[in-house]
């Protein structure tokens, strides 16, 4: 049970509160109120027009398909599909508008996608207990809703809920600058999803997916990690979920800097700029860090720099260097990985 006072005690610590179902969908997120500057939601809500909507957009899916390009090669070591991937990108630089810049996108995923479609993987013992469909990857598309949702391996389920996981950070970096999780500018509105928040994530997706591709090249996953429901759905243990939940902070410092660029980018065709450090650097403390000498923060965050920069941050966190460590020996039964992962989510929230 989560308290008033627990509740409270976040506030204080200007922490936030996520609650996600094992599918990874979300039920209820509490973050820091901050307060919300009109002149640069009004012009979010304008982004969608030519010039700085089109810049954001190029810059967002340009930093995607580099690192998917970087995944593809130096993972995958699938060269030719990563040189379709890099030309896909270099056509997006003349990219004029919207449509283009979502079709580029959409045809370097198909690219990428199918360079995991044979990808197997490995359970260890009991071969019979496992699904046939579960050996091998396959494709991102689940036969139970004709899209990646309702997942029907366990790959593909655990990218579903570490983007899930993303997609509550991005929602909590956009309501932190104040800015709208909601008015997006590559992805249309819908009542279905937080379009701005969808926006921002998708520099960061190639770090998930190089996660998630690590592990299944080199250790194999568990059968009691996972069940299948009578409609074949792969779903997720809760020991295990609460286990990938850790990964939370490193995804909300990666997309941390990627949030602040589009919010310049958006402050930036505002009238009457009367501040220079405007608009506020609350995720990364840039103006902070750059009053007392420090690098400033980047005006692109186009491959050559995000994709180095948001890789960075999962290889030096020495934290969460440990828990991978952790994650990829996690040899215990199930009994041993349930009350471990429960230890674990204790004293994150202690």
């Amino acid at each position: 049970m989560v308290t008033l006072a627990a509740l409270r005690w976040l506030a204080d610590q200007n922490a936030a509160f996520l609650m996600l179902d094992r599918d990874g969908s979300l039920l209820t997120t509490i973050g820091p109120v901050y307060p919300s500057d009109a002149k640069l939601r009004r012009a979010q809500s304008l982004a969608a027009q030519p010039n700085v909507g089109l810049e954001i957009a190029r810059e967002l899916i340009s930093g995607k398909l580099a690192g998917q390009q970087q995944v593809v090669r130096t993972k995958l070591h699938d060269l030719s599909t990563a040189d379709r991937i890099a030309e896909g990108r270099t056509t997006l630089l003349s990219a004029t508008s919207l449509g283009d810049i979502r079709f580029l996108e959409s045809q370097g995923a198909a690219f990428y996608w199918s360079a995991w479609r044979d990808l197997p993987i490995t359970f260890p013992k009991d071969l019979s207990r496992v699904p046939d469909h579960w050996r091998v990857f396959g494709t991102r598309k689940s036969p139970l809703s004709g899209s990646p949702r309702l997942a029907a391996t366990p790959a593909n389920s655990m990218l579903n809920y570490l983007y899930a996981l993303l997609e509550s950070e991005a929602r909590l970096a956009a309501a932190a600058l104040g800015l709208d999780p909601g008015l997006g500018v590559i992805h249309v509105d819908t009542s279905a999803r937080d379009s701005f928040a969808c926006d921002l994530m998708e520099a960061v997706r190639p770090q998930v997916d190089s996660y998630v591709l690590e592990w299944i090249l080199t250790q194999p996953l568990r059968r009691e990690w996972f069940f299948e429901q009578r409609d074949e759905n792969c779903r997720l243990m809760a020991p295990f979920a609460i286990l990938l939940s850790q990964t939370t902070g490193v995804l909300g410092r990666a997309v941390a800097p990627v949030a602040e660029w589009v919010a310049r980018q958006l402050w930036s065709t505002t009238r009457k700029r009367t501040h220079p450090d405007l608009p506020p650097t609350r995720l990364t403390q840039s103006h902070k860090r750059r009053a007392q000498g420090e690098h400033p923060a980047r005006n692109s965050i186009s491959a050559s720099t995000a994709g180095e920069s948001l890789h960075g941050v999962w290889k030096s966190d020495r934290a969460w260097s440990d828990k991978l460590s952790e994650m990829l020996s996690f040899k215990q039964d199930a009994a041993v990985c349930e009350c471990r992962a429960i230890g674990a989510h204790s004293r994150t929230q202690a």
